[in-house]
């Protein structure tokens, strides 16, 4: 009887313990289905349907996928300087993302310190163990979410292979023209025919005024963009915003000046920011295959002349002073015709 109690005892024992256990749910989406769900990954996602390797990791698999969250592409586009638009149409887009994937299922019970493991895109990846967990440089937030075609491990940095590095794909001329906050500066250097120039292999450094920049001198001087576009000395001013090599912001220092291709020379200050002349840098260090640019508050004007306001067509100014000057002789003639009538009647 005692044995019986006993057995029964641990039977109930052991459907409490069953029952207090949680019960993991089995995966029921890929990997790639499992990134748009969660809703954070979604510069990853983009970048792997512009690879076209989207329905590669919907596969059977098994993958393991080290996947980057938005924070860490936000934070790699803007070490380089470029936009998400741009990093989705790099060549080597896919060979980053390949970079990220390895073609077995990897629990974060797998790892060891020091391992290296083999990615889709050939090279290595090496894991650290000491102080959390590491792939290279980047730390893993959250491991072994699980897919029905394998297993997650979030990372907050982007992996770049050791074999390239993922730099600017357009010149200064692109990244403006893509860039709608610079449509008034791209509608001047095509004006003038500055953008073949800029283009070229250069390098350049460009301070670029924003259309509210513009907008802004347009209204101090009380001329429409057209007047502006017009002015016979606008390819001075554009090339006062122009140096002939490369300067990124590390190379600035307080009260350096340099020259600018218009031929006069540029201030720096940063007392407070940086400031060239009396503009605000808003936004340093955007680079280009053939320089770098950095967005400015305020149109930048040389000291050795007055941008003049430009209100109408000379030929036109010159056929409404004619036109004015022949209604005064013929109103004079009228008024005088009476005069003249009775001075031959007495005659």
């Amino acid at each position: 009887m005692k044995t019986m109690k006993k057995a029964l005892g641990t039977l109930l024992a052991a459907l409490l313990l069953l029952t207090a256990s949680p019960v993991l749910a089995m995966p029921t989406m890929d990997i790639v289905d499992t990134a748009i769900d969660n809703g954070s990954f979604t510069t990853l996602v983009a970048a792997l349907q512009a690879a076209g390797l989207d329905d590669d990791l919907k596969g059977a698999g098994p993958f393991t996928v080290f996947a980057p969250t938005d924070a860490a592409f936000a934070d790699l586009l803007s070490g380089l300087g470029i936009t998400a638009d741009q990093l989705l149409a790099h060549p080597q887009l896919a060979d980053v993302l390949l970079y990220h994937v390895i073609g077995a299922q990897v629990l974060s019970t797998d790892l060891s310190d020091g391992m290296t493991a083999a990615t889709l895109q050939g090279e290595d990846i090496t894991v650290d163990l000491d102080g959390g967990v590491k792939i290279n440089d980047a730390n893993v937030a959250i491991a072994d979410v699980m897919a029905t075609n394998g297993v997650i491990h979030v990372v907050d940095k982007v992996l770049v292979p050791a074999a390239f590095e993922l730099g600017p794909t357009q010149n200064i001329v692109e990244i403006a023209a893509g860039n709608p906050d610079f449509s008034i500066l791209v509608a001047a250097l095509q004006t003038v025919g500055l953008d073949d120039d800029l283009a070229a292999a250069g390098p350049f450094t460009v301070f670029a005024p924003t259309n509210a920049a513009f907008e802004a001198l347009l209204a101090e001087l009380d001329i429409s963009a057209e007047n502006l576009l017009a002015h016979p000395r606008l390819v001075d001013v554009l090339l006062y915003h122009v140096l002939g090599a490369k300067v990124l912001s590390t190379d600035l220092s307080d009260g350096m000046t340099a020259s600018t291709l218009f031929g006069e020379t540029i201030l720096v200050d940063l007392d407070d920011g940086v400031k060239i002349n009396a503009s605000n840098v808003t936004a340093a260090d955007i680079e280009a295959t053939n320089g770098v640019i950095h967005v400015i508050d305020k149109v930048l004007m040389p000291d050795s002349f007055e941008l003049i306001t430009i209100t109408e067509n000379p030929s036109t100014a010159d056929n409404s002073l004619f036109i004015a000057f022949a209604l005064l002789v013929a109103a004079a003639l009228v008024l005088s015709f009476p005069l003249m009538r009775k001075a031959f009647q007495k005659n």
